[in-house]
Order: structure tokens, then C-alpha cells, then sequence
């Protein structure tokens, strides 16, 4: 086999096994919030946290809620991932991350102030 054809070989087979991967989708259910979780063999699950909530930043708002409460009850976790409207919110110790796909990038969304508070990046002065 020639090396042209080789190489065309390869990215061939490269994009089929890109196309059969299977991608996380988060659910778009209109105002419910999730947790992400991990099922019985590994698998994404998506747990519902809250419901009614009207945009993004609130659900964000209560999976910082969930972060705590687990916290407190000595749990080890510092760092969770949830769903709402087809996005997802990452919860670093740095502030809340949103993307639009599990693997994508991530955009910046509310940083912590210096007392833990979130608040939307900009809002916070500095000397």
C-alpha cells in the first residue's frame, strides 16, 4: 500500500470510530436541574435536583447547595457537574463552568469572592 493511501486509510478509520463514539448529551428538559452522578457500571446518570428553576444561574445556585451539603456531612467531593436546558455547569473550586458538551470547553460563569460568595466575574473589585 502506498503511503498516500495509507494515510487516507487511517484518517478514515480515525473519523468511523469518532462517529461511533457515543456522546453525553445533557437532558432539555425545561427548568430541571441536575446532578450529575455516576450509574451502577460507570455509566453518566442524571439526577434531578430541583425543579421549576428558572435559568441557569439558579440551578447552579442549588447544586452549590448539593457541593455543601455533602460537605458537611463529610463527604470529600469539592468539585461536581450538573445539567440544565441542554448545558452543562461545572462546579471547580476556582468558580462555575458552563459548556455545551461533556468534552467541550468550558466558559467561565460566576468566580468565588474572597468570603466564598459567587458572584458574576467582573463584579469584584480589586486593589
Amino acid at each position: 500500500m502506498s503511503r498516500p493511501v495509507a494515510f487516507i486509510a487511517l484518517i478514515a478509520a480515525t473519523a468511523l470510530l469518532g462517529a461511533c463514539q457515543e456522546t453525553v448529551q445533557a437532558p432539555l428538559d425545561k427548568g430541571i436541574c441536575y446532578a450529575i452522578g455516576a450509574g451502577p457500571k460507570g455509566e453518566i446518570k442524571f439526577n434531578v435536583v430541583a425543579r421549576n428553576i428558572p435559568n441557569i444561574e439558579n440551578c447552579a445556585a442549588q447544586l452549590e447547595g448539593v457541593r455543601l451539603r455533602f460537605l458537611r456531612m463529610g463527604g470529600q467531593t469539592r468539585e461536581i457537574s450538573g445539567a440544565y436546558q441542554g448545558n452543562f455547569i461545572h462546579l471547580r473550586s476556582e468558580g462555575i463552568f458552563r459548556s455545551q458538551r461533556w468534552e467541550g470547553n468550558q466558559y467561565l460563569m460566576l468566580v468565588r469572592s474572597g468570603d466564598g460568595r459567587l458572584v458574576i466575574p467582573g463584579a469584584v473589585q480589586s486593589e
